[in-house]
């Protein structure tokens, strides 16, 4: 493989790690907005985007046992806000850092 070939490649490489974290992002924020507008949790694609957000916060930013806690009244949309918006700037970061990194 010349070197050309594999800048190309490394490039491809790139471009599908920052779009898989931006994906993440993008779900982990449609996360955190079912919350905000209180939509129907009986809705089956409500409840994948929260299941996916749910998986993608990697369990240290989760609703339940996140970086921040609230409690009383609207707590479920502060804590989606707070965590899943959080966990989403992070995947945004890591995903920009990997993408510096693997290409050439």
């Amino acid at each position: 493989m010349s070197e050309s070939q594999l800048a190309q490649v490394r490039t491809r490489v790139a471009q599908v790690v920052w779009l898989l974290c931006a994906f993440a992002a993008v779900v982990l924020a449609l996360g955190a907005l079912t919350y905000a507008l209180k939509t129907n949790a009986d809705n089956g694609l409500v409840q994948a985007v929260r299941d996916g957000a749910g998986f993608l916060d990697l369990g240290l930013f989760s609703m339940d046992n996140g970086i921040k806690e609230f409690t009383g009244d609207n707590a479920d949309i502060k804590n989606s806000l707070f965590n899943w918006g959080l966990a989403a700037v992070v995947w945004l970061i890591v995903g920009r850092l990997l993408e510096r990194i693997i290409r050439p």
